[in-house]
């Protein structure tokens, strides 16, 4: 063999030959033959029917282009393509799996080295060579043909490859792909994929110095550590924490010498430092997806969060920015992402988001219903399958991601798109109207918000004002901490925008899932259940008076509803009025407008207040029910693991009559209650809320229409009757679920 350096250098020189698709496809097989003295070299691509077509050799009957195909895990070449790894065999036609191919001319050939051809782990085909006489290729032989390999991957991806491409024919690299997701909205959305961390694309993969590459990589290697041990150094980087966990599980990896000699040994046969790494990643990746092993699956994210991280440190690419232009019809693609980053994007172009992870009480699930944007969670595997500009189709309420559809499936979602604007025109109708059931009972609908771009929407929903407004999105955008007048900027804005509807604000709700940047604190193991909301509020009273202040302020002589988070015992709300109080006398010294009227809520969210309610309330002006923590806490579930956060029913038996036990109550002390949880948006949810006496509902502005739509079509009294009576002592095992669907459906309800 002539050697891996020689043979990339000819196969660069033959890429920039002016030669046609098949020409040059010839000549590459031809000179891999030659260099590692093989009398055959034949090259086979995976078509979206999932044949292998040979496209390529060089030794067997040229007829047998193009004609000859075999499918995945037929014969040596399938069973290749099929597992994803090199087989080298002394005697072919002696194997199992062999399968002869008459029109080949294959008969002599004995000796067989096939690899597979991959790109993010996906094989796009299979390159072998054969002997005619017994030999067994070497560990040298097939790492040279997996490095050739690598090179063919890029050229597949290439459009100048389409040519050699059948009519009514593609290769799987770009076949239609479904993704069955989590629901995270409602809606249908029909765009162009834009990565939110695009991958680093590797241009350069033949090496003129391997020395010099071998040096390169060491010094982004040590970079790549240093980096990693800065951040593990941090003071809030707690033993035991998930992030630390991440980090030190990156620094395993970055400091494995296998991992490190499968790199070297790349540049060796001759690629560049960065094309050493897409290399070894696509077969780790490769591996990994076909695993059953459940842990191994779950450390892919790992490998390729490295991988990206090293690549960006060769190539001088740092985190990609997400200030970029965006096509009219966005559709962002990200493993994950928290509700800052989301806000960063044009929303005048972005028109949806799919995540590999989350769960759809995520709080950039919450951020993207705010703004009208489809959303789907749990898209295994995507990020690595779809490409920039990819067309794609996002289906919310089935929650299905439909990557390069075809031209059939499109105009199907094109339709339904039009259907879902009727719709929206229907519920557009209904926005003056009451919303009351048909015997009586009047709904009151309120949106929730965290954006004065959502409060426009109160016009077009016809909702009769902000149950909840998120004050903790505009200090999750900021760079630092809001001045208050900055605050109070925002505040009044929302004031004059809501047009004198109420508006209820809520103290800033932050950590958990909600990180801001410049409030630093110790990472924590259960960060949902730690120093957050109400608790870090209370531990800075600094930032709570400032909030406070703003608020108060911002009413300019109007009314003011402040509701405060994460209340666990009484004294704590109790103490949030003696703040709201002493800031109010402060601002009446200083001149300034007090709020005509000030009410001060709680929100229950916390189990343990279900215990001192009749403590709570009488301190309170009005309440309101956060489902998301609340149902999450009751269930010891945490909302963001998919695993868990599915299992439990938030109607079923127990939560709903915990739930009932605070609307009770309420009724009980003459407290005006109101659900701003995400089951208020939900038709089957908010008839279960309203069946046991909820009469105020806050939900996304998109759930408006659904839910008055319904309210205006029941009888509610029945429903109420039926659903008491199955929340009755002594009764177990009833589906609530499906005695509301039964009730609605008698009633003609459309949920």
């Amino acid at each position: 063999m002539s050697g891996p350096r020689v043979l990339l250098r000819q196969l660069r020189e033959t890429m920039a030959e002016p030669l046609a698709s098949q020409d040059r496809l010839d000549k590459i097989v031809a000179l891999i033959a030659t260099n590692m003295h093989t009398d055959v070299c034949s090259f086979y691509v995976l078509r979206d029917d999932n044949a292998l077509e040979l496209f390529a050799t060089f030794g067997l009957k040229r007829e047998s282009v193009h004609m000859t195909t075999l499918r995945v895990g037929e014969g040596l070449v399938g069973l290749i393509a099929a597992q994803a790894e090199a087989l080298s065999l002394e005697d072919a036609p002696s194997h199992p799996a062999f399968a002869y191919r008459p029109e080949t001319g294959e008969d002599p050939f004995r000796a067989f080295l096939g690899v597979p051809v991959l790109r993010a782990g996906q094989t796009l085909g299979v390159l072998v060579v054969q002997n005619k006489d017994s030999r067994l290729y070497g560990e040298d032989e097939t790492e040279a043909l997996l490095t050739t390999a690598t090179i063919l991957a890029e050229m597949i991806a290439t459009s100048e490859f389409d040519t050699l491409i059948k009519p009514g024919q593609d290769i799987d690299l770009r076949r239609p792909r479904m993704f069955q997701g989590q629901s995270f909205t409602e809606g249908i959305a029909l765009g162009k994929v834009v990565l939110h961390d695009p991958r680093v694309v590797v241009t350069n993969f033949i090496a003129e110095d391997t020395e010099q590459e071998s040096r390169r990589l060491d010094a982004a290697l040590a970079t790549m550590r240093v980096s990693i041990d800065d951040m593990l150094s941090h003071g809030d980087m707690g033993a035991g924490t998930e992030h630390r966990d991440i980090l030190e599980t990156y620094r395993m990896f970055a400091n494995d010498r296998g991992w490190v000699d499968r790199l070297e040994e790349a540049i060796a046969n001759g690629l560049t430092a960065e094309a050493a790494v897409e290399r070894v990643q696509n077969d780790t990746r490769a591996r990994m997806l076909r695993s059953t092993d459940p842990y191994i699956r779950d450390r892919l994210h790992d490998f390729d969060d490295l991988a990206n991280r090293l690549l960006r440190v060769l190539t001088g690419d740092g985190t990609a920015p997400t200030h970029r232009e965006l096509p009219e019809n966005a559709i962002l693609v990200a493993r994950n992402m928290g509700p800052a980053e989301l806000l960063e994007y044009d929303r005048t172009r972005l028109r949806a988001i799919v995540l590999e992870e989350g769960g759809s009480t995520a709080h950039v699930a919450i951020v993207a219903r705010s703004l009208g944007l489809v959303a789907v969670g749990q898209a295994q595997n995507i990020v690595s399958i779809c490409e920039n500009g990819d067309d794609i189709i996002v289906d919310g309420p089935a929650g299905t991601v439909h990557l390069r559809p075809t031209r059939e499936l499109e105009q199907t979602y094109a339709d339904k798109v039009r259907v879902t604007a009727k719709r929206r025109a229907h519920y557009l109708a209904l926005k003056d109207k009451p919303s009351v059931t048909r015997d009586g009972v009047a709904i009151t609908l309120l949106h929730n918000s965290g954006l004065v771009a959502d409060l426009p929407m109160l016009r077009d929903t016809g909702a009769e004002g902000v149950g909840l407004f998120r004050t903790e999105l505009q200090f999750m955008i900021a760079s630092r901490l809001p001045k208050v007048q900055e605050q109070v900027a925002l505040y009044r804005e929302a004031i004059r925008l809501s047009e004198g509807k109420p508006i209820v604000f809520r103290l800033l709700d932050v950590g958990g899932d909600k990180v801001i940047p410049y409030l630093r604190a110790a990472a924590e193991e259960n960060p949902a259940m730690g120093f957050r909301s109400l608790r870090l509020a209370l531990d800075r009273p600094g930032l709570l008076r400032t909030q406070v202040r703003a608020l108060l302020t911002a009413a300019d002589g109007g009314p003011m509803k402040i509701l405060v988070p994460m209340v666990t015992e009484t004294w704590e709300f109790v103490e949030t009025k003696r703040v709201i109080r002493l800031e109010l006398e402060r601002l009446i010294r200083a001149g300034g407008k007090p709020p005509s009227e000030l009410k001060v809520g709680a929100m229950i969210e916390v189990p343990s207040l279900l215990f001192e309610l009749d403590h709570v309330l009488p301190e309170c002006d009005f309440v309101s029910i956060g489902s998301n923590d609340l149902i999450m806490f009751l269930n010891a579930a945490d909302r963001a693991n998919n695993r868990v956060s599915k299992t439990y029913d938030p109607i079923a038996l127990p939560r709903l009559r915990a739930l009932r036990h605070i609307v009770d109550m309420a009724g009980r002390y003459g407290v005006p209650i109101t659900m701003c949880g995400e089951l208020a948006g939900r038709t089957v949810e908010a008839l279960a809320l309203m069946a046991i006496g909820m009469t105020r509902l806050s939900m996304s502005p998109p759930a408006v229409g659904p839910i008055k739509e319904m309210v205006m079509g029941m009888e509610l009294k029945p429903i109420r009757t039926a659903v008491a009576a199955a929340l009755g002592e002594g009764q177990h095992g009833v589906g609530i679920r499906e005695l509301l669907v039964d009730l609605a459906t008698r009633q003609g309800l459309v949920i």
